[in-house]
């Protein structure tokens, strides 16, 4: 009986200090970062994505409603239970009011689900699952950036309208390959083309000559790469040295500005790719371009920039609500129009999706750059209906047909 009672006044005063935390949630807004760290996306966000939230926070004069802003990291290690497990234990014992973050969309995923169980709004960032505003949308999830659609309809349409009819994939092995490598696959088929053969790569794989023998062997005109990161840049340097990008294409259809700088402009020139933001796009990327640069000494992927911009939407709508409340901040949310150095005229739809501009580019000859991350050129600016498609064709089942 003794020890029942110990047991019994142990949880009582884990309850307490449960209860305590969230009354003392009031009194400071506190931002919860949930990403890869250290991982092969480490470099897509990671340190760079912190910095970029403190910036937002400066920007906004260190407050909001006359309360403190608190900034907390961890590191997901790309396991959606630890995302998750990270996500209720801020909101349980922090105070926590809102994440960003996932990189991963296997973890992206998790951590959605634990937004809907907590009402806490969730930016998902670097994540490329159009799943997160499809099928598996909640209203808490915000999808901010691009998405598989988005990247497909940029991409993979270019190409085949290039000539470019049959396709081999390499796909990283978790929710977003499979998704992006599907939906490249329907832009490649509408578009009159075959998918002649495809394989499934583990994320984080250092050596992929197996694969792309495979690859090789397929007769195909594309070689579709559906990875990320370090895996992106592993497999097209391992193409390049394999002397299989003189006979294939590459279609780049997920790049970020790290990779192009880790394989460099002499295997990466020519690549098309599809990108939410660039450093280098006009005057007003530029102007956060070097105040960023200024603090990291490097210039500022796209998911970085929408770090900044998750930040300041967030703080923005808490000021209109008035309140911290996960409901009635969401519904600021989707009233506002977003006008920062990320995007012009942003809005958010009903099913979660950040709705705006998405470009085309294509990565410049040595010759062509001229500077250190002078990589991109503009070749088409798509509309935000045009990348991602049409909110009445959405499978969110929010969405009111």
């Amino acid at each position: 009986m003794r020890q029942f009672n110990r047991v019994a006044r142990a949880g009582a005063l884990c309850a307490a200090l449960a209860a305590g935390a969230a009354q003392a949630a009031p009194d400071k807004v506190v931002i919860g970062d949930i990403d890869d760290m250290s991982g092969p996306y480490g470099d897509v966000i990671g340190a760079g994505g912190v910095e970029a939230i403190r910036m937002a926070i400066a920007d906004f004069g260190g407050s909001v409603l006359g309360k403190p802003i608190d900034v907390l990291t961890a590191d997901h290690q790309n396991k959606p239970d630890i995302g998750q497990q990270k996500f209720r234990e801020w909101a349980d014992t922090q105070g926590m009011t809102m994440t960003l973050g996932g990189s991963n969309t296997g973890v992206s995923l998790a951590m959605s689900a634990a937004a809907k169980e907590k009402k806490i709004p969730f930016f998902a960032i670097g994540a490329a699952g159009a799943q997160l505003t499809g099928k598996a949308c909640n209203p808490y999830t915000i999808h901010y950036g691009y998405d598989t659609k988005a990247l497909a309809n940029g991409t993979a349409k270019t190409i085949v309208a290039e000539g470019g009819k049959s396709w081999f994939f390499i796909t990283a092995d978790y929710a977003f390959g499979k998704q992006l490598e599907a939906d490249a696959s329907d832009i490649v088929k509408a578009g009159g083309g075959s998918v002649v053969g495809d394989v499934r790569v583990p994320l984080g794989t250092s050596d992929f000559s197996s694969y792309l023998l495979q690859a090789q062997g397929s007769g195909a005109q594309v070689l579709g790469l559906s990875n990320a990161g370090a895996d992106f840049s592993n497999s097209l340097k391992a193409a390049s040295e394999f002397g299989l990008t003189k006979s294939m294409k590459p279609a780049a259809l997920l790049v970020f500005l790290t990779d192009i700088r880790s394989v460099g402009l002499e295997t990466a020139q020519g690549l098309i790719l599809t990108d939410g933001w660039y450093w280098d796009l006009d005057d007003r990327t530029r102007a956060f371009a070097k105040r960023f640069y200024d603090k990291v000494k490097r210039e500022p992927t796209m998911p970085q920039a929408a770090f900044y911009s998750a930040t300041l939407t967030y703080l923005s709508a808490v000021k209109a609500a008035g309140t911290t409340d996960g409901d009635k901040v969401m519904d600021e949310l989707h009233k506002m129009t977003i006008n920062d150095a990320f995007t012009q005229n942003g809005t958010i739809r009903p099913d979660g999706l950040l709705l705006h501009d998405m470009y085309i580019m294509q990565v410049k000859t040595p010759a062509e750059s001229k500077g250190e991350w002078d990589y991109y050129k503009l070749v088409k600016t798509m509309t935000g209906e045009e990348a991602y498609g049409k909110l009445s064709d959405s499978a969110c089942p929010l969405v009111q047909k």
